[in-house]
């Protein structure tokens, strides 16, 4: 039987892990740095060494391919990202990409042929970065990103992003050639880190994603009276952070509270005026976050919150308001893929559990093309875009391993 190889794979995730590698331990490889640049020409170096086929297309999406027995059939894709977040770790994405990496040695060493050609990818800039795009490749070929999008477009430094693009291989000029279509596809596979401890407490090594995490956003801002800190009674405040917090508050009561664990909401950015010692908070604004599987839990929590919101508008004489930012549908994976990934577990004698995405990622584009499925490796201690980013090298292994299988089931089955 075919086998993913651990050594190698520990080799080149610690080989890639060097390049941005900072002072305090943590990963500073954000898209189109010189960083993430060294990793990109790193990345073609071994995706040659493998005698693949490679392009960089007008997003600057790096794609290695290897040519199937029929060329009639569409392509089977796995891959993932190699830039980071600022102090980030070295298994956010990258380890999507070395595996998908492993995959593609294990077939060349045996000179397996496969039916489908397959692809290797590695998405521009899925993580945030100043250019204020994330999930820039996939959005790219998914017709989700236009040329339109990004003009004109610069960093806090004043760097287009159009020049960073070509510098990195793209092509500003004739992006909508990037784009991708869905006759071209047969399946999209991601592995991931997990990015939680769901698989950890439950001591499980393979995780089949269910579905990739609605995202709503919001921009609240609430308006009271600034003042005297030292001569306004309390009963004369209208305090806006006061205000504000209480309906922070109110959101963590109602999530804390809700019957799905995996319903979460955040408040993280928080901007106080005049935001002075001696001042009564006249304006808050304040960013609202809520992720879930299902658009209609989602909306549940909104609305819960909205009715708290109404009565603390009341009882503080706030004013409140509020501009939707984001309201991004859940994705659903694929079930045919999903059942194939546990099937492959299954003969490997390798435990598995479906669960929810709760960050966002490249499959979510993917799945409005094809059919897509995401693997997840167990995350120590749930950490992640942190330098403390770890999983075991027995658990990436073991998804390495039924990556591999799938990925040969389905050019089989497809």
């Amino acid at each position: 039987m075919l086998n993913v190889n651990k050594q190698r794979i520990e080799q080149k995730l610690f080989a890639l892990g060097e390049i941005g590698r900072n002072a305090n331990g943590g990963m500073d490889r954000t898209t189109f740095t010189p960083a993430e640049m060294e990793a990109r020409n790193w990345l073609k170096q071994e995706l040659h060494s493998l005698n693949l086929a490679v392009h960089v297309d007008e997003a600057a999406n790096i794609w290695g391919r290897k040519e199937g027995t029929n060329p009639e059939l569409p392509v089977l894709t796995f891959g993932s990202h190699i830039d980071s977040v600022p102090n980030g770790g070295i298994y956010d994405g990258a380890l999507g990409v070395i595996l998908a990496l492993e995959v593609m040695r294990v077939l060349e060493e045996n000179n397996v042929k496969t039916m489908h050609p397959l692809e290797l990818v590695s998405f521009s800039a899925e993580e945030p970065n100043p250019f204020g795009f994330s999930t820039f490749g996939s959005r790219a070929i998914t017709r989700k990103l236009t040329a339109e999008d990004i003009i004109g477009v610069a960093d806090t430094d004043g760097r287009l992003l159009t020049e960073a693009l070509q510098d990195a291989g793209g092509n500003p000029n004739n992006f909508a050639n990037a784009v991708r279509s869905p006759r071209e596809f047969a399946a999209y596979l991601e592995v991931h880190i997990e990015q939680g401890k769901r698989l950890l407490q439950r001591d499980i090594p393979v995780g089949i994603v269910t579905g990739i995490t609605g995202i709503y956003r919001e921009e609240v801002t609430v308006r009271g009276d600034a003042n005297h800190a030292g001569t306004t009674l309390m009963k004369d405040r209208v305090d806006a952070f006061l205000a504000a917090a209480s309906m922070a508050l109110a959101l963590e009561d109602i999530l804390r509270n809700y019957p799905d664990e995996e319903v979460v909401g955040t408040i993280g950015q928080v901007f106080v005026q005049p935001n002075a010692t001696n001042i009564i908070p006249g304006e808050v604004t304040f960013s609202l976050e809520i992720r879930g599987q299902t658009r209609e839990k989602i909306q549940d929590v909104l609305g819960k919150w909205e009715e708290k919101v109404q009565i603390i508008h009341r009882h503080r004489k706030v004013e409140i308001k509020r501009l939707v930012k984001l309201d991004q549908s859940p994705v659903p994976m694929g079930e045919k893929l999903m059942a194939c990934c546990e099937e492959q577990a299954v003969n490997l004698g390798f435990p598995s559990y479906r669960l929810g995405s709760m960050a966002g990622h490249d499959a979510a584009h993917m799945a409005s093309i094809t059919e897509a499925c995401m693997l997840f490796v167990p995350s120590l201690a749930g950490k992640s875009h942190c330098p403390e980013e770890e999983s075991r090298m027995e658990d990436i292994e073991k998804v390495g391993n039924v990556l591999l299988h799938s990925i040969l089931a389905l050019d089989n089955s497809h």
